[in-house]
C-alpha cells in the first residue's frame, strides 16, 4: 500500500483501553498455552493498529510541521502515549507472571521477557502527567528548530538547506553561513535553554518518583539496555579518548594542510578539498534511481526491499519549507512497511542519509515476519549497526552517485566516521554530568560542554562566534532534547560498522552474509548477542578496539589525500 493511501483516523482512546483490558483479562484467565497465544495475537493486532495510526500522524506532522490538522493529532498522541504505555506495562506484567511462561519463552525466545522486565522499571501511573509534559516539550523543540527561516544568498531557507553552503570552496561563504545558522540559535537562546531546563527537571522528577537517585539509571532502562551498564560505557569513552582522539586530531591537521589554511576554524570542517567536496550527481529522483540499481545488484533481498519502498512511495527525501529537520526510519506495524524520512540538500550527506536510513529500513523489512512487535526493531545501539554498516557495505556502488569523485567520497566518509566518535562520546558524557547534577544553571551546563570539547575535540576553534564560545554548540543536537542517552548508541554501533568495512575488504561475500544474518534476527536478541551473531567484536573489548583503529589509520595514511 502506498503511504498516501494509508488511512488515518484518530483512535478512540476509551475503546482502546476497554478492548486492551478485556484481552488482558482473557490472557490471565486462559486455561491453556494455546489460548494465551491466541489472545496474544489479538493484543498485538490491537497494539499494531494504534501504533500505525500514531506513526502516520507523526510522519505527516514531520513532513509539514505547519499542517494544523496533524499538529493537533500529534498533540493528541503526545498526551495519550503515557496512557498506552500504562496498558503495555500491564501487558508486560501479565506476560511475566503467565503460568505458561516457560512455553511462551520456548516459542518467542527469552528476549521478549527481558524487554518486559526492564520496561516494568520505567513506569508507574504516578508519572503519567509528567510523561505527557515531557512529550510536549520534545515536540516544542522540534517545532522551534523547524520554524527557522533564514535569508542567505538572496534566498529564504531552513537550516537543512543552509548546510550546503558550509561545504563551499569560498571560505567567506562558509563563515557567513555558519554565522547565520548560529544567529538563529542565539536569537532563541532563552527558549532553547528553557525547554532543556524543563526537560532535565521533569525527567529527574519522573526518576525520583520511580525510586531512582537521578535520571541516569532510568534512562538506561528506557533504552532497554539489558547486557551492559554505565560503567562499561565509561570504559568505551576512555578507549575513544585513548585511540580515536589522536587519530581524529591527525585527520583535522591533514585537512588543514590539504585546504591550505593557517588555522582550521569550525566553519572549515565541512570543506575537505579545494577542488570541491564530492557531491552526488543528479536530482533527488535520480539519486533514488541510482539507489535502485545499487540495491538490485547488491543482493536479491535488497532488490526486493528497495523496489517495495519505491513502488509504495515510502520515502520522503526532499527538503522544503516547514519540514522537520533531520532524518529517520520508522515502521507502520499494521502494514509491515518501513518508511524513510530525510532532507536532501545537494551534499554528500544525501547519499549518507539514504544508505543509513535504508539500513534501518532493510533490517525491519527482513524481520517483519516476527509475530511480536518487540522484534521488528532491536534495541537502538543494535539498530545503528544496520544503518552504519549499510553505509560501509555500499562502497562498491558509490560510483553511481559520485562518478569521478568516488575515491574522494570514500576517504571523506571513512574519515568522518572517525571524527564523529569524539563528538559522540562528548554528547554522552555531557548527559551523564547534566542528569547527575540536575540543578545546574544553563550557564553551568554550557561550561561543562566547553570542558568536554577541550577533552575530546581539542582542535575546536570557534573563531569568536559568541554563542559557540559560550558553550552552545550542543543545542543543535536534537537527541539531547528528544532522546536522552541515545547518542552513545551511534558510537557503539560505529565500532561494529567499521568492522564490517574491515571484513568487506577481505571477503565481501562473507561480510554481507554476516550482515544479512544480523538483520534477519531483528530484535530477538540483546545487543551483545547480536554482535556475536554477526561475527564481530564487542565495542567493550579493549584489545579489539586498539587493533581496529590501527588498521583504519594505516589505510587512511595510505591515501594520498593531497592529490584529491
Amino acid at each position: 500500500m502506498k503511504f498516501s493511501e494509508m488511512e488515518y483516523k484518530r483512535p478512540d482512546l476509551a475503546e482502546v483501553e476497554r478492548d486492551f483490558k478485556a484481552l488482558l483479562t482473557q490472557f490471565n484467565n486462559a486455561g491453556t498455552v494455546t489460548e494465551q497465544q491466541d489472545v496474544l495475537s489479538k493484543i498485538y493486532e490491537l497494539r499494531n493498529e494504534f501504533q500505525t495510526f500514531s506513526t502516520i500522524a507523526s510522519v505527516r506532522n514531520s513532513m509539514d510541521t505547519a499542517n494544523a490538522f496533524y499538529e493537533t493529532e500529534q498533540d493528541f498522541f503526545d498526551t495519550t502515549e503515557p496512557v498506552i504505555k500504562d496498558l503495555n506495562i500491564q501487558f508486560y506484567k501479565a506476560l511475566g507472571s503467565s503460568k505458561f511462561k516457560k512455553e511462551l519463552e520456548e516459542k518467542f525466545g527469552k528476549q521478549l521477557f527481558r524487554l518486559a522486565d526492564v520496561s516494568l522499571k520505567t513506569f508507574d501511573t504516578s508519572v503519567i502527567d509528567d510523561l505527557k509534559e515531557e512529550n510536549k516539550l520534545c515536540t516544542e523543540y522540534t517545532k522551534l528548530v523547524a520554524s527557522a527561516e533564514v535569508e542567505f544568498d538572496g534566498k529564504k531557507m531552513n537550516l537543512s538547506a543552509l548546510e550546503a553552503y558550509q561545504e563551499s570552496t569560498d571560505r567567506e561563504i562558509r563563515k557567513q553561513s555558519y554565522l547565520i545558522k548560529w544567529s538563529f540559535f542565539a536569537q532563541h537562546e532563552e527558549k532553547f535553554e528553557d525547554i532543556y531546563d524543563k526537560l532535565v527537571k521533569i525527567r529527574t522528577t519522573i526518576a525520583r518518583k520511580l525510586g531512582y537517585k537521578n535520571f541516569v539509571e532510568l534512562a538506561y532502562y528506557r533504552m532497554l539496555r539489558t547486557d551492559y551498564d554505565a560503567a562499561k560505557v565509561a570504559v568505551y569513552r576512555e578507549q575513544v579518548l585513548k585511540h580515536v582522539v589522536p587519530l581524529a586530531a591527525k585527520l583535522r591537521e591533514k585537512q588543514r594542510v590539504r585546504i591550505g589554511v593557517d588555522k582550521l576554524k569550525i566553519y572549515d570542517w565541512g570543506h575537505n578539498f579545494n577542488s570541491g567536496n564530492p557531491r552526488p550527481v543528479g536530482t533527488p529522483d535520480e539519486i533514488v534511481a541510482s539507489g535502485q540499481k545499487m540495491y538490485a545488484e547488491l543482493s536479491p533481498e535488497t532488490k526486493e526491499f528497495y523496489d517495495f519502498m519505491v513502488n509504495n512511495d515510502l520515502m520522503d527525501l526532499t527538503n522544503r519549507k516547514g519540514k522537520a529537520a533531520g532524518g529517520y526510519c520508522t515502521m507502520f506495524n499494521k502494514y509491515k512497511s518501513p518508511f524513510i524520512f530525510a532532507n536532501f540538500n545537494g551534499t554528500l550527506g544525501d547519499v549518507d542519509v539514504l544508505t543509513h536510513e535504508a539500513g534501518h529500513a532493510f533490517q525491519c523489512f527482513e524481520s517483519r515476519g516476527f509475530e511480536v512487535e518487540e522484534y521488528f526493531f532491536p534495541t537502538m545501539e543494535a539498530c545503528e549497526i544496520h544503518s552504519m554498516s549499510m553505509e560501509q557495505l555500499t562502497y562498491p556502488w558509490m560510483n553511481l552517485f559520485f562518478g569521478k569523485d568516488t575515491e574522494k567520497y570514500k576517504f571523506v566518509h571513512l574519515a568522518s566516521n572517525i571524527l564523529f566518535l569524539p563528538y559522540g562520546v562528548a554528547v554522552d558524557e555531557f548527559q551523564h554530568i547534566v542528569y547527575e547534577n540536575p540543578d545546574m544553571t544553563p550557564a553551568e551546563r554550557k561550561k561543562v560542554w566547553l570542558g568536554l570539547e577541550k577533552k575530546y575535540r581539542p582542535w575546536v576553534d570557534y573563531d569568536g562566534i559568541d554563542y559557540l564560545e559560550r558553550g552552545g554548540f550542543w543545542q543543535r543536537q536534537n537527541h539531547i532534547y528528544r532522546s536522552p542517552f541515545y547518542y552513545i548508541d551511534y558510537c557503539l554501533a560505529q565500532f561494529c560498522a567499521l568492522q564490517f568495512w574491515q571484513k568487506s575488504r577481505v571477503d565481501f561475500k562473507q561480510a554481507w552474509a554476516d550482515y544479512l544474518r544480523l538483520c534477519k534476527a531483528g530484535g530477538s536478541k540483546p545487543f551483545l548477542e547480536l554482535v556475536q551473531l554477526a561475527n564481530i567484536q564487542s565495542p567493550f573489548d579493549e584489545k579489539a578496539f586498539e587493533t581496529l583503529f590501527k588498521d583504519i589509520e594505516k589505510y587512511l595514511d595510505s591515501v594520498d589525500d593531497k592529490a584529491m
